[in-house]
């Protein structure tokens, strides 16, 4: 979903514009600016892909307001609203590539397929084939081979500082050992299911090219693959970026990054990143925080893009217990990574020597109490206790024979993903409840996509997704839902002029009000109210 904001000073162009993309079937996430400072806000708040703007507006101007789109989000499309008496502004907005500008004089038709335009470009962006070409080389291959291979060990065992800076030198690794970085975690999903290894990271390597093409001349920044096949950033803002402007520039841009995955790739990626800055040292349990929060996530985490606070208190140690033996290896990494038919097949192989007889005792003790050992870990770590029966996973002895001991870890195994996909379920029901309630609590208030989103850390793209899965229909009609049942209580109840039952319910124009209820129940608020009370 792309977002728009409509920008003009007189309210009658804004709101009508506002109206009439509103009922496009075009999937735009829609907002509206009365100022150019109005305007700035919503801009400093999240990513807009389609600025529709009055080019000549008091304080500040369309062609001010531009540079700063221009400044925080360069993909961002400007198609510029103007008078006849504006040719000073238009030649000056000419001077800018990709700028689009229109009369006011010439009608919303082309006012409409100039948005339909910008749009197709957007996603022509998004265009991954176009984005490998720039930046896949075969020096580049090698560079974030080397990157990856060095972060990697990086994740577990951060070095110490006399090293990091001679480090960086070595591999070109462009960034500043002295400054601390924001950390991010994506986490890849493939379609089709089951994949091998080797399919898995190459298209994790294809989504690091894709990020690098988007973040390039942005911010300082790193990505690698992880052992779980999944992707790490390590990103430094440019000096005329704070660290929260740098997180809110990346949210915007992951959200881009994860379209084009989803259009091009057929992949799902969801993204977790630190909302503050971390120090070098820090990293290895930075990360595991980051794991642990993508374990936890509400929903399946399709496009989702969360921030993660850092508390000192809620970080794991440095360094984390990992499970020696190369059998169990790539068994934890299905378990952790959430892929469960892969872990199953993976299992049934392991066990194989069990039905043809070939391997001993002393073998097969060994795989058992390793596989046990990973289950309980996992078991543990993500208090599963009281869902899996575990307790008997450590008692090989309790089941007679070997089929019988292997066949109670698989059912715990698959219990565990159950367990899993379950949790998921259900953070998913509470944070749309939470939302649910909050607006009913602020009816009046703004309930923008981008406003909601930031009431429980979500992504506004995640969310809309999020709400249409979990309820049946989309947030905005909950909203005008929510609003109109609670603008038809007070016209039965209250003697409240109706501006001021328009006010309550989020419509500070007694007109738009008026059309809000009309269009869904036929009549005026002036009728309805006659009605019920004959």
């Amino acid at each position: 979903m792309y977002r728009l904001l409509i920008v003009d000073d007189e309210q009658i162009i804004t709101d009508g514009l506002f109206e009439i993309f509103s009922n496009l079937d075009l999937e735009l996430d829609i907002y509206k600016a009365y100022s150019g400072q109005e305007a700035l806000q919503w801009l400093q708040r999240t990513r807009f892909d389609i600025v529709l703007s009055d080019i000549s507006m008091p304080g500040m101007d369309g062609l001010a307001l531009m540079e700063v789109i221009r400044q925080s989000w360069p993909r961002c499309k400007v198609v510029f609203l103007t008078g006849f008496n504006d040719f000073e502004y238009v030649y000056q907005a000419i001077q800018h590539p990709g700028v689009k500008y229109l009369l006011k004089s010439e009608g919303y038709p082309k006012v409409i397929d100039a948005v339909k335009e910008s749009i197709k470009e957007v996603e022509d962006e998004l265009r991954i084939l176009d984005l490998l070409q720039q930046s896949r080389t075969q020096s580049d291959m090698i560079e974030t081979l080397a990157q990856s291979n060095y972060f990697r060990n990086f994740l577990y065992d951060a070095p110490g500082d006399e090293t990091v800076g001679e480090d960086f030198r070595r591999l070109n690794i462009r960034l500043n050992p002295d400054a601390p970085v924001i950390v991010a975690l994506g986490s890849l999903t493939h379609s089709g299911g089951k994949s091998s290894r080797a399919y898995r990271q190459e298209r994790a390597l294809a989504v690091k090219m894709l990020s690098d093409t988007f973040l390039a001349g942005q911010a300082a920044s790193v990505g690698f693959i992880d052992r779980y096949d999944d992707l790490v950033w390590l990103v430094q803002p440019s000096s005329s970026r704070t660290h929260e402007e740098t997180v809110r520039f990346l949210e915007g841009m992951f959200e881009l990054i994860l379209q084009s995955c989803l259009d091009s790739l057929q992949m799902t990626v969801a993204v977790a990143l630190t909302g503050e800055p971390a120090k070098w040292d820090r990293i290895p349990s930075v990360y595991e925080k980051l794991r642990e929060q993508q374990h936890y996530r509400a929903g399946d985490g399709t496009r989702m893009i969360q921030r993660v606070d850092l508390s000192a208190a809620d970080l794991f140690p440095d360094l984390r217990e990992r499970t020696p033996r190369d059998k169990a290896e790539a068994l934890t990494v299905h378990l952790e990574s959430g892929r469960k038919e892969e872990f199953l097949e993976l299992f049934d192989e392991l066990a194989e020597p069990i039905r043809t007889g070939r391997a001993g005792a002393a073998y097969l003790t060994e795989l058992y109490y390793t596989i046990a050992l990973l289950l309980l870990s996992h078991v543990n770590r993500w208090e599963l206790r009281e869902k899996i029966g575990a307790d008997g996973l450590m008692q090989a002895e309790l089941y007679p024979t070997w089929t019988e001991r292997f066949t109670h870890l698989r059912g715990a195994a698959a219990a565990i993903f159950s367990a899993r996909q379950h949790g998921e379920q259900n953070r998913a029901a509470a944070a749309i409840d939470r939302i649910c309630v909050y607006i009913e609590e602020h009816i009046s208030e703004d309930l923008s996509l981008v406003r909601l989103a930031e009431v429980i850390h979500f992504n506004p793209s995640y969310l809309s997704r999020l709400f249409k899965l979990e309820r049946g229909i989309n947030l905005s009609e909950y909203i005008e839902e929510t609003r109109l049942a609670a603008a038809k209580e007070m016209l039965r109840k209250t003697e409240l002029k109706i501006a001021e039952v328009g006010a309550k319910v989020g419509y500070e124009a007694a007109h738009s009000f008026t059309r809000f209820f009309k269009k869904w129940t036929g009549l005026t608020p002036q009728d309805y109210r006659e009605g019920v009370r004959t």
